[in-house]
């Protein structure tokens, strides 16, 4: 349902860009029937990570069920959407969608239907940041392979398994320079981050005639990981919505605790085009794709391999979630189950039956904070 405004102007009083709770806030997003979910202040313990937005998706549950009938649902991609259904945001900050639409045509998947978990890790000074920002490279081609919730789009079984990403590596290739191989490259300094980046793409734009609102800018980079210098924080823009807040904690210390097991053993960055060739096998073939990655030929094996470096630098919460990646690790990640499901049901039944029949249960694990396995 394109209701986002009407969902802010009835709970604020009138249509705001964000409404602002005490621990949350929730407000539009660039699709009119996506709601974006963020916590005010950076959590301090998964626990609370866990409560704070399940209170948010409840509140939020609570009044679009009174007001509209409607319900929440996570996942990478809605399942049914024709994207004549939904629109582009069209109240303030407008201008920053007009701006894109100039030059990139906004009617395409990769723009109006894709959700995704953005996971935001701090940093404490520039060695600090370009440390992780390179660590974070070489694990981010693997991460879909247990992220991946975006099997199914306008009532069809996709082609890959991450289809979300499928369409976000294509939804800005007007300029290339903005996405760049999603995989982001290594970089040894802010100032070269800055140069050979953020830059470069910017001018790329200007060549084209994009808005001066969007130049400059490192939020404009749709690189899988990019810095957030306003924040001091990387962001990890490549892994789909989870069907609950719960799931979505467990990757946060899945990676929370990789990055500290990598940052001990000193690991070795693996070569770009590995990385990318990687990343490419993954977004189509999920935990089965076959890779180049000398640490372990399938995206299965690399993510068992991440997975005992995570056991062995979690704190004692982390280990709590860890369960919940390696039932995906073992099981399917959540687009694989959900397709295999769907199928199964679609023998007894009409494949948009089937569809309706399981996503009504990820919608109900999304209300009940239960993963869907």
């Amino acid at each position: 349902m394109p209701i986002v405004d009407k969902v802010l102007k009835d709970f604020h009083g009138r249509v705001v860009n964000f409404v602002e709770q005490p621990q949350f806030t929730f407000g539009k997003e660039l699709q009119l029937h996506v709601m974006e979910i963020k916590p005010n202040e950076p959590f301090a313990s998964s626990a609370e990570f866990e409560e704070t937005m399940q209170e948010a998706v409840q509140t939020l549950q609570d009044f679009v069920n009174r007001r509209y009938g409607a319900r929440l649902l996570g996942t990478g991609m809605h399942p049914l959407l024709r994207l004549g259904e939904t629109g582009v945001w069209p109240h303030r900050h407008r201008q920053i969608y007009q701006a894109y639409s100039r030059v990139f045509n906004l009617k395409r998947h990769g723009w109006l239907n894709i959700q995704s978990y953005q996971l935001n890790l701090p940093y404490s000074d520039e060695k600090d940041g370009v440390l992780l920002h390179n660590l974070l490279a070489t694990i981010c081609p693997y991460l879909p392979a247990i992220a991946a919730s975006s099997p199914i789009y306008e009532g069809k079984i996709g082609e890959d398994v991450d289809n979300r990403l499928r369409f976000y590596k294509e939804n800005q290739s007007e300029v290339p320079s903005i996405t760049g191989d999603v995989v982001p490259e290594y970089t040894a300094s802010f100032r070269q981050y800055r140069q050979e980046i953020i830059d470069e793409y910017s001018h790329d734009m200007a060549a084209v005639g994009v808005d001066k609102l969007l130049l400059g800018k490192d939020w404009v980079n749709s690189r899988g990981v990019i810095f957030r210098f306003d924040r001091r924080a990387l962001e990890i823009r490549v892994m789909d919505e989870q069907e609950c807040v719960k799931s979505d904690v467990a990757l946060s210390c899945f990676i929370r605790a990789v990055l500290r097991g990598l940052i001990e053993r000193s690991a070795e960055l693996l070569p770009h085009q590995i990385l990318t060739n990687d990343f490419a096998s993954v977004v189509a073939d999920g935990l089965g794709a076959k890779l180049q990655n000398p640490h372990g030929r399938t995206a299965r094996k690399v993510s068992l391999s991440l997975l005992k470096i995570a056991f062995e630098n979690a704190s004692e919460e982390e280990k709590k979630y860890l369960p919940l990646i390696q039932k995906r690790i073992t099981k399917g990640n959540l687009s694989e189950i959900v397709r295999e499901r769907v199928q199964v049901r679609g023998q007894k039944t009409d494949l948009r039956e089937a569809i309706l029949n399981v996503y009504s249960n990820l919608a109900e694990s999304l209300i009940d904070n239960q993963p869907y396995f």
